[in-house]
């Protein structure tokens, strides 16, 4: 079967960012579709808690664990039984990916405005944090790592991981999750997934001694998305994961077979995966066609990476320069975005909206997906235009201390009382009256 990605040729075209929306190739999952599905289930788990969620589970995941929290001895065998060489790999990338996010990590500062007024902005952490690790097609420790690292390094004092139950495992976890929730000293993890997972995390169960948390971060399916959406205000949460996507800059200095194989690293997670490259260089666009034709056909997920890449959110843009391609990407804004060009730093540093950007032949993708240091959990569906990554910044909350002495107080006083009488609050400015003229 010959693989044919689809073209979208914006030469000779100056289209505006409302046109470009429009036109360029973009996944997306329509969570309003499936809320009438989940609300039920939120509502249900909101209710009657563990004992419904676990309910759920064993209706959508075919196993009801035998009890929600997973038991220490099962999580410390699994760390046992860990392979070695997954377990180097594991602890490698734990030590790069705390590097990058201990150092994220702000200070607090203080403000002077004048003799006796001080503004303080400290970052207080957000106490307990429900991390949801998904468990479907295929198995994410990394997602562990990305997750509990960064709220680790805010100062988070509790936390839970959640994680679908696996009937191939007696119930439990998959036990490669559960070894990398021990290597990073997390002791409290649920065999319950899905939307279920979410709304027990918000929500609790006095009964069965499981704490609500504060905030819950974490990819998942349409489904997971949904029930995150819900929830929203109840706890905080990171964002609304949609597929993953990734987007490539090159030129025809660039290798097209380097460039084919990251389209279709990105395009085996999902059949609604995303894979766009944007170049003025129909020569390059034609030799990666032609590889990720070939090299479409050997990976494992040969089907997935097909139905993704044939399908309408993956492809090929033709743009006239360097210059258009860079106002493209920043109007497609792209989860992930690789730029394989000559001087590819400076290219990147005009990239305004992407999730991640990685510069040159030698940082794909898949090296953010495990060890760079940096998150893989990144903006979706055009979000990295207004939103972030996760990060130790998700996990903070930056809270102002103002202290000021009478002095300063009357000096600013005249002016905070002719500005609440402007906006019809006396009593705004009769407060600040009161300690001016107190003897």
């Amino acid at each position: 079967m010959t693989l044919m990605l689809n073209v979208t040729d914006l030469r000779g075209t100056t289209p505006t960012t409302a046109e470009l929306r429009r036109v360029l190739p973009r996944g997306g999952t329509d969570v309003n579709s499936v809320l009438p599905t989940v609300g039920p289930i939120v509502e249900a788990v909101r209710e009657h808690g563990a004992e419904k969620a676990l309910e759920y589970g064993e209706q959508f995941d075919r196993i009801r664990p035998a009890t929600v929290r997973v038991p220490g001895d099962i999580i410390d065998k699994a760390e046992r039984e860990l392979d070695p060489a997954l377990r180097e790999a594991l602890m490698e990338a734990i030590a790069r990916i705390r590097k990058v996010h201990a150092e994220q990590k702000p200070a607090a500062h203080t403000t002077t405005l004048g003799p006796g007024a001080t503004v303080t902005e400290t970052f207080i952490p957000v106490a307990r944090v429900g991390l949801y690790v998904p468990g479907g097609k295929a198995v994410y420790p990394s997602s562990v790592l990305m997750n509990v690292i960064p709220a680790q390094e805010a100062g988070a004092s509790s936390m839970v991981v959640c994680t679908p139950p696996q009937e191939e495992f007696g119930g439990w976890p998959h036990p490669t999750i559960l070894a990398a929730c021990k290597l990073l000293g997390v002791d409290e993890v649920w065999a319950v997934g899905g939307a279920q997972a979410v709304a027990l995390m918000a929500y609790g169960d006095d009964a069965y001694e499981l704490e609500p948390v504060d905030m819950i971060t974490g990819p998942g399916n349409i489904f997971v998305a949904a029930a995150k959406r819900l929830v929203n205000g109840v706890v905080g949460i990171d964002a609304e994961a949609g597929p993953s996507e990734i987007a490539i800059i090159a030129d025809d200095s660039a290798n097209p077979e380097f460039v084919a194989l990251d389209l279709i690293s990105q395009a085996e997670h999902d059949e609604n995966a995303a894979s766009v490259l944007i170049t003025a260089s129909s020569q390059l666009a034609e030799a990666v066609e032609r590889a990720v034709d070939k090299r479409a056909a050997q990976t494992l997920n040969a089907e997935r990476a097909a139905s993704a890449l044939g399908g309408s959110q993956s492809g090929i843009v033709l743009v006239d320069d360097l210059e258009h391609a860079i106002l493209v990407a920043n109007a497609y804004a792209a989860e992930h975005l690789e730029v394989h060009t000559r001087d590819a730093r400076a290219v990147a540093e005009r990239i305004t909206n992407a999730g991640a950007i990685f510069v040159g032949d030698y940082s794909p993708v898949p090296l953010g997906d495990y060890a760079a240091g940096s998150n893989h959990v990144l903006p979706t569906s055009g979000t990295a235009r207004f939103n972030a990554g996760l990060s130790t910044h998700t996990f903070l909350k930056p809270v102002n201390l103002i202290e000021y002495d009478r002095a300063a107080l009357e000096e600013i006083g005249g002016h905070i009382i002719a500005l609440a009488a402007d906006e019809q609050l006396p009593a705004h400015g009769e407060a600040i009256a009161a300690r001016m003229e107190q003897k």
